[in-house]
């Protein structure tokens, strides 16, 4: 599905949420007046205030909830056990693991998610959280590492990526929030009970009048937050199936293998632990986020399709016979994922394929492009895999640390010129630490010879890492690229877009809440902004060329405003003028950004060269306005 029209429809989901939240609400309230009618009779006023108290106690614990959640998806993945897969682990499993997320994070234009394991849990499970792409984490179970082989394994993680991509994890949270303040009195009714049993009143002979009232309080609070678990379970029914197969039918495209996917099923169908979690709790909150249903629901509260259903879908003809027979070989032995990888040559170098880093084979189109977004397909991760085997093991090792990620950053906008050099790494020095300034100088050789096409994926792979230092350190991050590209009185496109991205992805993430938001402007209201952005783009594909760069920025602006009187006007202080920009188009709704990113690849397609400037401004354009990109870009009528 095309991504804006799903951000589109997105709206209406989060509509229908709070329909069915509202109507859970009052079915709530009218059930506590019920329980409440013995004692209050037809006090009206009575009855009005219980109701109100009700709806506020409901609305308190969602928007609690959710506030207690803005730390984003690593702290999810933190609550249900999840333990961060250290970026230079030598396990295996873990290397396996990250490998696969790194390359399609590159694959799929944005930054590798933080990466969690559920230690505990030998079912075959995983989800992703979190409010964007920024500020993602994806969790596998440890059943999913030790008996998924690596087709399977990048199956299920490309359907996580597909949840990332498509914005369903803002949705889940917001869930999440919502259905805690439904199930709210059935908490109060447990915890007045306990309170109750342990204070000793159970034991005690007269007084029995309060007592009474505190256990029939209890049991009516624990009878009516039924009606909440009733309410809640079919909201989540509703809002996840579709979205489920969705991710299916997204993670087939992204990989181009539905065999990988159908075997994952397949092994969640036949082994006897299947997709289950041993956390129930932590399951029963979770529920609609994950691969697989967490444990047994009735048909009418399963979050996901029947699992032959879903393995149909990919492998029409796979009936129960089928799933008997391999649910007795693996009674006999349980798959290994390791040991497939080694017998089907799993893992190995894959070859060359069309649209290689650099410039673009072919004619760019921008509504193939545009239906790139989110969406990544048609060989995507087979170029990201083939980019993530072209970067030096020691730039690689760089990003996953911590401690040396902040040093690569800067690395790649170390100058060419021995003198500016020499200063720029004195600034730093100063700045950060001599540390840091030797670590730049022992990694710019190696920067320094890296294709100009790989600067922009290595640095989003060392964002993951910049993002576990501390808010201060960033700053100062920030503030030392700032002056190190101020040295010699210019800014390259390339040092604007790093700096761009960093603080898009990097530092955004600290507060991911504050910056997700459903934008509701046209391209009409933004015309000043658009105008500016789009001839940036036109003199980055001609620069020197005015004439050329004219021509560019009206093939572009034909796309969107055919017909308005605004003209080509490159901005005296070049990309730093972009900054005005970000707010107001981020503003955009989502159809209005779709016409934003073809009107830039139509000024860019204009002379039949993309320029590596180019690519790496439609991808920062593309990270600011929250409308991730592959990396190899679609060429075609």
């Amino acid at each position: 599905m095309n991504f804006f029209r799903y951000q589109h429809q997105a709206r209406r989901a989060t509509t229908r949420l709070v329909l069915l939240f509202v109507l859970a609400v009052l079915a709530i309230v009218l059930a506590v007046n019920l329980a409440a009618y013995p004692v209050l009779g037809g006090d009206l006023q009575a009855q009005a205030l219980l109701s109100l108290a009700t709806a506020l106690v409901i609305g308190i614990a969602s928007w609690w909830r959710v506030r207690a959640l803005r730390g984003g998806g690593a702290l999810i993945a933190a609550q249900m056990g999840g333990r961060l897969v250290p970026a230079d682990t030598s396990d295996p499993l873990l290397r396996r693991y990250r490998n696969v997320a790194e390359e399609m994070a590159i694959a799929a234009g944005i930054p590798v998610p933080l990466l969690f394991v559920l230690d505990d849990e030998q079912g075959i499970n995983a989800f992703a959280a979190g409010y964007s792409p920024s500020d993602a984490a994806v969790a596998v179970t440890r059943g999913a590492l030790l008996r998924l082989n690596r087709d399977e394994l990048q199956a299920v993680i490309a359907h996580e990526f597909s949840h990332v991509l498509n914005g369903d994890m803002r949705l889940n949270i917001h869930l999440m929030g919502m259905l805690f303040g439904i199930l709210m009195l059935g908490v109060i009714g447990r915890r007045l009970l306990g309170v109750v049993g342990n204070s000793g009143l159970g034991r005690r002979r007269g007084g029995l009048g309060p007592l009474s009232v505190a256990i029939a309080a209890g049991l009516a609070a624990m009878i009516i937050g039924a009606v909440g678990v009733f309410f809640a379970r079919l909201i989540k029914a509703a809002v996840s199936r579709q979205r489920e197969v969705l991710a299916d039918a997204s993670a087939v495209q992204f990989t181009r293998n539905s065999a990988g996917l159908a075997g994952a099923l397949k092994k969640i169908a036949g082994l006897p632990q299947g997709s289950r979690l041993e956390d129930r709790a932590g399951a029963e909150e979770v529920s609609h986020m994950l691969f697989g249903e967490g444990f047994a629901y009735r048909r009418w509260f399963a979050t996901h399709p029947p699992m032959l259903e879903r393995i149909g879908r990919l492998e029409p003809g796979f009936n129960a016979a089928q799933l008997k027979r391999l649910q007795q070989r693996w009674q006999q032995q349980l798959p290994d994922g390791l040991d497939e990888d080694r017998v089907l040559g799993l893992g190995g170098e894959v070859p060359m394929v069309a649209g290689a880093i650099g410039s673009t084979a072919g004619v760019l189109a921008p509504q193939r492009v545009s239906g790139q977004v989110a969406n990544p397909g048609n060989d995507d991760y087979r170029q990201a895999h083939l980019l993530h085997g072209q970067m030096p093991p020691a730039l690689l090792a760089a990003a996953r640390s911590r401690e040396q990620a902040a040093a690569l950053v800067l690395a790649l906008l170390l100058d060419g010129g021995q003198t500016l050099r020499q200063q720029q790494l004195k600034l730093v020095a100063r700045t950060l630490g001599p540390a840091q300034a030797q670590t730049m100088g022992e990694l710019w050789p190696l920067c320094a010879s890296l294709h100009a096409g790989l600067r922009l994926p290595l640095a989003a792979l060392a964002f993951p890492a910049l993002r576990g230092n501390p808010r201060p350190q960033l700053q100062q991050l920030v503030q030392a690229i700032d002056a190190m590209v101020q040295l010699d009185g210019e800014l390259t496109l390339f040092e604007y877009c790093l700096a761009r991205l960093l603080r898009t992805q990097v530092i955004e993430a600290l507060d991911p809440a504050a910056h997700v938001h459903f934008g509701r402007r046209r391209v009409g209201a933004v015309q000043k902004e658009f105008s500016l952005l789009l001839s940036v783009m036109a003199e980055a594909g001609h620069p020197g060329q005015p004439a050329l760069a004219r021509q560019a920025y009206a093939a572009g602006l034909q796309r969107v405003v055919a017909g308005q009187a605004m003209v080509y006007q490159p901005p005296a202080n070049g990309a730093r003028a972009l900054e005005t920009v970000w707010p107001v188009l981020d503003g955009l709704e989502p159809l209005a950004k779709q016409l934003v990113v073809e009107s830039l690849v139509a000024a860019m397609a204009h002379d039949g060269h993309i320029r590596v400037a180019e690519a790496e401004l439609l991808r920062t354009v593309c990270g600011v306005l929250h409308c991730p990109l592959p990396a190899c870009l679609q060429t075609g009528n």
